[in-house]
């Protein structure tokens, strides 16, 4: 009954989100996206959807290739993926079994911290998102190559969890839902806490992708709103999302991905060291971006 409720409800909010995003880029006259962003949301979707993850590759490649300003990386990462990550989430949801209890509480706060974390990215000052971003960075830098070196929580077996640890479960994603509005991925500290909790790792893909999949189009909606956003983007990534997380989840499904996270690792680096030094430059560099 939970899990029914939840893909129709996904569902419902995919497709008003979809609406919205196509009416707001009408209005913006932003509504042809570039074989690059197609491109780069291709790759990235991909990935993520076997467990890489799409945040830290997605602005490591906008800041290399400077595909819009540093004050629009949180935006982008969470407009961009919201479709393709729906889209992971109602395949997940529907294969993997989890306790629903479970998986609808950290959904709500994770949403809900989804809901107090995006007026405050909108309201920040650039360089100070830029740092929470280059602080991201190196978060995610270390949570790939502590996967490759076999360092972290290996999960246990549970397919639920009750009392303190149900708790600690769903403060934790409210908490993660703040962050993730700085460009902070949800995904990997998701799993990291959940499998610490003795939850089985594979059950914690459906609550890290429903989490993800309802908290971003909702707290979009703030995001498009602003100035900080460029909707050609966004529908790129929209666009190449889509079908790779399709030909990930039901073609591929698993590769060889040790060599990948270390070349991940060596960008990532790059570019928060990149942020960071913008970041902490004199203040007349980066100025606050008013939201509209």
């Amino acid at each position: 009954m939970i899990v029914n409720l939840l893909l129709a409800l996904l569902i419902g909010i995919g497709l008003v989100f979809t609406v919205l995003i196509l009416r707001a880029a009408a209005a913006r006259a932003q509504l042809r996206p570039d074989l690059e962003s197609i491109g780069l949301g291709a790759v990235t979707n991909f990935f993520d959807t076997l467990g890489i993850g799409s945040f830290a590759t997605t602005t490591a490649y906008i800041k290399l290739r400077r595909l819009v300003p540093d004050s629009f990386i949180p935006a982008t990462l969470n407009v961009g993926h919201a479709l393709p990550t729906v889209v992971q989430a109602l395949i997940f949801i529907k294969l993997v079994q989890v306790d629903p209890r479970l998986l609808a509480a950290c959904i709500v706060s994770a949403v809900a911290g989804s809901l107090v974390g995006a007026p405050i990215v909108q309201r920040t000052p650039v360089r100070v998102v830029q740092g929470f971003v280059g602080v991201a960075l190196l978060i995610a830098a270390a949570l790939f190559a502590a996967k490759n070196l076999d360092v972290g929580p290996a999960g246990g077996d549970a397919l639920a969890l009750s009392g303190v640890w149900f708790v600690f479960a769903i403060v934790a994603h409210f908490v993660l839902g703040v962050l993730m509005m700085f460009g902070i991925g949800l995904y990997a500290p998701s799993l990291a806490t959940l499998s610490l909790l003795g939850l089985n790792p594979a059950a914690a893909f459906p609550i890290m992708m429903g989490a993800c999949a309802f908290l971003m189009p909702v707290s979009a909606l703030g995001f498009v709103r602003s100035a900080r956003i460029d909707l050609r983007v966004i529908l790129g990534i929209a666009i190449g999302g889509i079908p790779a997380v399709l030909l990930a989840a039901y073609v591929v499904k698993s590769l060889p991905l040790v060599w990948l996270r270390w070349g991940v690792v060596v960008v990532v680096l790059y570019a928060a060291i990149m942020l960071l030094r913008t970041a902490l430059r004199p203040a007349a560099v980066a100025q606050p971006v008013a939201s509209v």
